[in-house]
């Protein structure tokens, strides 16, 4: 490597490590003051999930970044960095469940790939969510945003992709996990409510759409109602700004859906602020996302490109979620989490950024999709000035499902056998504790369903490529008919941009990671306590296959 390229790792090394000067905790201040997990009253949370931001384009974990994120480094300053990070999937849908329920989703009968916006829900009645776990503990629940956890329409007229026999739970259940590849759209009754979406999930409040915002029907849904039906069509076909064809209601606006969705969040917190009861706000936002639509305010201001501005409209509306709560004199005892899905997305055109020396995935392999860590390596932030430490940075491997069992531990809530199976609380690390192994083994997982788990600095990926979007591709991999090992290991303390696999030289830890995620996969559950069934039998997950 370069120069410049061995400095940046040097850096990426000291930030893991959390030896950064000027990041380091002040201890004394934090043992000093009053923490509020002993104390009476519970935080109000907010859980900000961006969609499709890469590690690389949030300047305080990226110093050489080029995009101006005031904002989050602003609150990364006030609270803590984890620069280890891993939302459970390279991709939208899963993820989104993980945080939801504490559970990896390919224990569900989504074993690749996203839902649709017409797809049914993916969360089964009986499953506990965040939501629901802390409405018992008191709290008044809110979803406002990206909801694409499927819910289910008055669907008039199916398209027949839309149902499907999935024979491993030998059910019907929705698959339409790839909207283009529906013969024809569905018919909606867009008149009648909709049934187990986010009110039937725990959320006393909701507001958002179904799918992506690239994906139809291009409909508001609060409190499980439509807020209009649709009287148009509407499709974009420009690369940047894309959006499928598809029902559009006159209130649906695309460029300006991220700033309505703001506007309600800020709505919904003024309105709890005044409550005696503590709030929970799920704001999982549309952007950067495609179409990557910044308003004319941000056009231009970030000096790369259309998809630096939409990042940067993005950090306005951290800021405004953070004035907000100031003032109403509840950002003291307010936890506020700031991350991302997944990677960036190819989409936001990384040859325009290349030359103004901005790399979304900052040194790491790859984009959203991939098994690589540019697929699942994410940004997080926790700031709560009363409950955590403030200006510290974090290096424990953590992953985007442990958030479940962090709210059950700091509302006491003791967690059963069914709930939040992949969830490790991250309260310890909260309270500055230094934890040398946090998690024995975290599992990721890429678009096309492939694995690899991760312990300490080795990471196993159970497949040949990226099993996502770059190269090699699965695609890619049949038709040059390459010939690569079955699996890769790679050592990531040593080799971040994962470019040596040493699967040859180790068969001692290839073995021990092969059982742990047989374990894994098989026990149900990857934290202590009883065994639980997932979603597909066993013998569709092949788990021979896979570890042996």
């Amino acid at each position: 490597m370069d120069s410049s390229q061995r400095n940046k790792f040097i850096n990426l090394l000291l930030l893991t490590a959390g030896l950064t000067g000027s990041w380091t905790q002040n201890t004394s201040a934090s043992n000093n003051k009053t923490n509020a997990l002993n104390h009476k009253i519970k935080p109000n949370v907010i859980y900000i999930l961006t969609d499709d931001i890469g590690y690389g384009d949030v300047k305080c974990f990226n110093p050489d970044g080029k995009i101006p994120t005031p904002n989050i480094d602003a609150m990364a300053a006030n609270g803590i960095m984890f620069t280890d990070a891993h939302s459970s999937s390279a991709v939208c849908t899963p993820t989104r469940y993980g945080i939801l329920t504490g559970r990896y989703n390919w224990r569900t009968s989504l074993k690749s790939f996203v839902l649709s916006g017409y797809s049914k829900s993916l969360i089964k009645p009986d499953r506990t969510t965040i939501a629901g776990m802390l409405k018992q503990q008191g709290y008044t629940t809110g979803y406002i945003g990206k909801w694409h956890l499927g819910w289910d329409w008055d669907i008039e007229k199916k398209d027949s992709t839309l149902i499907k026999n999935d024979k491993n739970d030998g059910e019907k259940v929705d698959s339409a996990l790839n909207l283009d590849e529906l013969s024809s759209i569905p018919t909606v009754n867009f008149n009648t409510p909709i049934k187990n979406g986010p009110s039937s999930h725990g959320f006393d409040y909701s507001f958002g759409f179904c799918g992506s915002l690239d994906m139809p029907p291009y409909v508001y849904v609060e409190n499980d109602v439509p807020t209009m039906v649709p009287s148009k069509s509407s499709v974009s076909v420009d690369d940047k700004a894309f959006w499928r064809e598809g029902p559009t209601a006159e209130d649906f606006v695309h460029a300006k859906v991220l700033q309505k969705l703001t506007d309600k969040a800020l709505a919904f917190i003024n309105k709890s602020a005044k409550r005696e009861s503590p709030f929970f706000l799920y704001l999982p936002l549309s952007a950067p996302h495609t179409p990557i639509l910044p308003t004319t305010e941000f056009l231009g201001k970030s000096n790369t490109n259309m998809y630096g501005d939409f990042v940067m409209e993005v950090d306005n509306v951290v800021r405004q979620i953070r004035e907000v709560i100031k003032s109403n004199g509840i950002a003291e005892n307010t936890l506020v989490v700031f991350t991302s899905d997944n990677g960036c997305s190819p989409k936001a055109n990384f040859e325009e950024l290349a030359k103004v020396k901005h790399d979304p995935s900052y040194l790491f392999r790859g984009t959203k999709a991939d098994i690589y860590e540019g697929g699942h390596h994410v940004p997080f932030i926790i700031e709560w000035p009363k409950g955590a430490a403030k200006n510290k940075m974090v290096s424990n491997t953590i992953c985007t499902t442990d958030f479940f069992a962090t709210c059950a531990e700091i509302t006491s809530y003791k967690i059963k056998d069914n709930e939040g199976e992949d969830s490790y609380s991250l309260v310890p690390l909260l309270k500055g504790e230094t934890i040398e192994k946090f998690r024995d083994y975290t599992v990721h997982h890429s678009v096309n369903g492939s694995f690899a788990i991760r312990q300490g600095d080795w990471k196993l990926c159970f497949l040949p490529g990226s099993g996502g979007w770059s190269y090699p591709t699965p695609e890619t991999i049949k038709k040059e008919k390459l010939h690569l090992p079955a699996m890769q290991l790679f050592n990531l303390k040593e080799d971040i941009g994962e470019t040596k696999n040493l699967i040859a030289k180790n068969p001692e830890k290839v073995a021990e990671l092969k059982a742990a995620l047989k374990k894994i996969i098989l026990d149900g559950r990857s934290t202590p306590g009883k065994t639980q069934k997932n979603e597909g039998t066993d013998d569709w997950w092949q788990v021979e296959s896979i570890v042996n």
